[in-house]
């Protein structure tokens, strides 16, 4: 049986496990894929045939031995080029990091081997994973990520490769990270799935650090049932990283029918696309059939300032042996190479006000969740923006991002599903945000939506190809 192209992760699995599907022959197809199609869409810093096809090779003995590791057991990846590799380039997607290597694999790709997973590629990403202020998507020596849906668009930043992989089909799904929308940027422009844990749910030893408080790994797939089974297999503590929490996460794919009680931000939709508005009335409609919908507010505060402030600082710390040896120089976008020495004119005592703020915003998050199962918004507020312009000029600048100032600040999971295509052939996105842990009751509300639309089974025009 030949593998098709966006089958969901537990599809393929049932395949495997009855062998009805060998992981050589998935390993194999999504390799080619991956070299033939990935050009097209600046999607792929470096494959890793050898160890993808031995990994298979195993994955395949062990199967046909009865030994069965689970649901990822022989089924293909790929993994942003800011997670360590041992063997191979991971080159944070700068210019002047590209023959950088390490001897270790990340925790996050130890992990997923350990589920007998088989890697196939680093994926490209935005330089630095856009820690310097990129204002555009060409800010990335493999050129700008290319929107599977139109070569005209952007593919969303800065895991901008693994969501063109997952929505052109050359992988069943992909590892990406976050600090502010760089999970769910990328899985709303191309119209697939992305998870953002709760902080400290996933380890980040062995991936480049942005912001210490603020950076998350999570994966981005079909379905929301693919992004819990990935998040099973990737969770836990790790000695290796002291903020990985010992909190136990174990996926729970079934959910008796509950039903859910949703909030909606005053405001969720200010400054958004028409087409974006219209979509996310029309998944409001379907959410009331979940359960209730009703709207909430936070209070007043620097939600996005304050942030802001953190990363900014966190970043130009993270990343300060760069900036200091002049080698900024030799990053692609021209803004990259100026923006962060005006980061040394922050203040210290604003960082440590911004520290205190969250730790308010993080309470008043958690006191607008305390009633809820999840808040919804629209996962990004306009479709996939235009690759040969400055994505901060759509909409005049003017547009929000108050979901992802209150998530990332307060550390929450969120899942971003499909919800739509706009009138230009560009998806849109609905996001569903939780509670610190709370990432199965985000899942199943998730899940419980795309049972009732059919927008994750819509895939680009001439992708599979």
């Amino acid at each position: 049986m030949t593998p098709a192209p966006f089958q969901p992760v537990r599809e393929l699995a049932a395949l495997v496990r009855t062998r009805q599907v060998s992981p050589v022959e998935l390993a194999t197809a999504c390799l080619e894929r991956l070299e033939r199609l990935g050009p097209r869409y600046n999607a792929v810093v470096t494959l890793t045939p050898e160890r993808a096809l031995a990994a298979a090779r195993r994955a395949e003995a062990e199967v046909a031995a009865g030994r069965y590791r689970g649901p990822l057991h022989g089924i293909p990846y790929g993994a942003k080029d800011l997670l360590a590799v041992a063997g191979y380039p991971t080159t944070w997607g700068a210019a002047p990091l590209r023959s950088q290597a390490f001897d270790v694999d990340a925790t996050a790709i130890r992990r997923l081997d350990e589920a007998g997973a088989v890697l196939c590629a680093k994926l490209a990403m935005v330089e630095l994973a856009g820690g310097m202020g990129y204002r555009q998507p060409r800010a990335a020596f493999t050129g700008p990520g290319v929107n599977p849906w139109s070569d005209a668009a952007w593919s969303g930043g800065s895991s901008s490769g693994s969501g063109s992989a997952v929505g052109a089909g050359l992988v069943p799904f992909a590892l990406g990270s976050e600090t502010w929308g760089s999970i769910l940027s990328p899985a709303a422009c191309c119209g697939v799935c992305g998870l953002r844990p709760t902080y400290g749910r996933v380890s980040r030893h062995g991936a480049m650090a942005l912001s210490w408080t603020l950076d998350k790994i999570g994966p981005l797939g079909l379905t929301a049932d693919d992004l819990g089974l990935v998040l099973d297999a990737i969770a836990g503590p790790d000695p290796a990283d002291p903020t990985a929490s010992a909190r136990a996460f174990r996926y729970e794919a079934e959910d008796g029918g509950r039903r859910f009680r949703f909030g909606v931000l005053r405001g969720a939709t200010d400054g958004a696309e028409d087409e974006v508005k219209q979509r996310f009335t029309e998944a409001l409609a379907v959410l009331e059939t979940l359960g209730s919908v009703e709207e909430v507010a936070l209070p007043d505060l620097p939600w996005e300032t304050a942030i802001r402030t953190i990363l900014q600082v966190e970043a130009q710390s993270a990343l300060e042996d760069l900036v200091e040896s002049g080698r900024i120089g030799e990053l692609t976008a021209p803004e990259d190479r100026v923006l962060p020495h005006a980061r040394d004119a922050i203040l210290a005592r604003d960082y440590v006000k911004a520290l205190r703020v969250r730790g308010v915003m993080q309470r008043e998050a958690d006191r607008v969740l305390a009633g809820l199962d999840a808040l919804v918004a629209p996962g990004r507020v306009a479709v996939a923006p235009p690759i040969d312009r400055e994505f901060r000029s759509v909409l005049g600048g003017a547009a929000r991002d108050l979901m992802g100032a209150v998530g990332n600040g307060a550390g929450l999971p969120a899942v971003a599903v499909p919800s739509g295509v706009g009138a230009r052939e560009l998806p849109t996105s609905l996001q569903f945000m939780g509670r610190a842990w709370e990432e199965n009751t985000i899942l199943a509300a998730a899940r419980a939506y795309q049972a009732r639309t059919g927008w994750h089974r819509r895939h680009p025009p001439g992708a599979a190809s």
